[in-house]
């Protein structure tokens, strides 16, 4: 038997690694506390209890932070059109700091001096739960099995951690091996559960209008039948309801790890493309150019400071500050079309547009002279005709 250790919270979620880790921690000598955070998956949360107390936990937490997670981690990334290599949403991404928040404040609450997470050694996840502990805690301790050469080395491959399972009564899902990870291969429609296969998503499109206060959605309402959702969790929900049932949010990407590798990655992000479309259309619509241009590069780098896990540093507080004082004026309404697929931006208003319908119309002057952009476009022109004058130059020499 192993010498006692301390109490250890493990960041569990039910299935096969966090419950072999949550045995093979107590072989070790720890009291394992088992943690499992409610994000909003659907996920029966009293059979992972029941499963996590006949392993050994000696507690187990239960912790809805759904709320929290939509209120002050999407809604930031929605302000900022967050967008990590032009494609990936940032839905994994957000939700481990929220969860790591958690984490350490159960064991403070606990007294326990470690904390543990099921996290491999090759990605992502490890970097972003793990900075955000030390980042809240200092002195917090981190248990990261499958970086320890005790476990992993116990552990080298799939066949021999469910045999550990079945050892040790651990129920092992039957998952079928497809080597879909493969570039070339196509992914397994299994792997999609958030979202209906657009071809065979409802063939009548879903009309929504969705208000915004300060870049942040406070209101949608179908205008089908008239629904409308506006505390920040139920309107998340709902548009996850509507958009998975059409199909979007599905992407299939290779991107580029924190850690130094490239990976596929399959996605599900329904209400947050939804949303995305949305917000970028009435930042657009009430936002100067200028400070838009400025924004977006922000957006840029607070991007890739949540996909690589630095969601507590000082910059991207920094940064959600400055993002959050841009959203002022964006203020207004998005009604979009939701079918097979796609969001369509079918047209939007707001008190704060600097849309002025007459100022560009052919038919009505207003305060532009016409006779001004000969100027405009001479003064613009000078520097190409300078450059383009010392091309010829350098081309006449270089035939000579």
């Amino acid at each position: 038997m192993a010498q006692p250790k301390g109490t250890v919270v493990l960041a569990y979620s039910g299935g096969l690694d966090t419950s072999c880790i949550l045995v093979w921690l107590k072989e070790q000598g720890y009291d394992v506390i088992a943690y499992l955070a409610n994000i909003g998956q659907k996920e029966d949360f009293e059979a992972a209890r029941k499963k996590a107390v006949a392993l050994g936990a000696k507690k187990v937490y239960i912790e809805d932070i759904s709320r929290e997670f939509v209120e002050e981690f999407i809604w930031p990334a929605v302000q900022a059109n967050a967008l990590y290599e032009d494609r990936y949403l940032l839905g994994t991404a957000l939700a481990r700091p929220c969860i790591a928040r958690k984490l350490v404040e159960i064991a403070q609450k606990e007294g326990a001096q470690y904390v543990a997470h099921g996290a491999t050694g090759k990605g992502n996840d490890q970097v972003r739960f793990e900075l955000t502990c030390y980042a809240l805690c200092p002195n917090i301790k981190v248990v990261a099995p499958w970086r320890l050469p005790e476990f992993y080395q116990r552990f080298p491959g799939r066949r021999e951690l469910m045999d550990y399972a079945k050892k040790h009564g651990i129920p092992v899902p039957v998952t079928p091996q497809t080597p879909w990870k493969a570039g070339w291969n196509q992914a397994p429609p299994g792997l999609y559960t958030k979202t209906r296969d657009p071809a065979t998503s409802p063939n009548t499109p879903d009309v929504l209008e969705i208000e915004f206060e300060r870049g942040v959605p406070v209101k949608v309402t179908n205008a089908g039948d008239g629904a409308t959702r506006c505390s920040a969790l139920e309107l998340f929900v709902y548009l996850n309801d509507i958009a998975g049932k059409h199909g979007v949010g599905r992407i299939d990407i290779v991107e580029n790890r924190f850690v130094g590798m490239k990976s596929r990655g399959i996605y599900e992000t329904p209400a947050g493309t939804i949303l995305y479309h949305a917000h970028l259309d009435i930042e657009a619509f009430t936002m100067d150019r200028e400070v838009r241009k400025i924004k977006q590069g922000l957006a840029l780098k607070f991007s890739e400071l949540v996909y690589n896990g630095f969601w507590h540093s000082p910059e991207c507080e920094f940064l959600r500050h400055c993002i959050g004082s841009s959203q002022e004026g964006v203020v207004g309404t998005v009604r979009l079309s939701v079918f097979k697929g796609q969001v369509y931006i079918l047209g939007r208003e707001s008190p704060r547009s600097l849309y002025n319908e007459e100022l560009v119309s052919m038919n009505v002057q207003g305060d532009y002279e016409p006779a001004d952009a000969t100027g405009f476009i001479n003064i613009n022109s000078l520097r190409l005709k300078e450059y383009h004058r010392l091309q010829s130059k350098v081309t006449v020499k270089q035939d000579e």
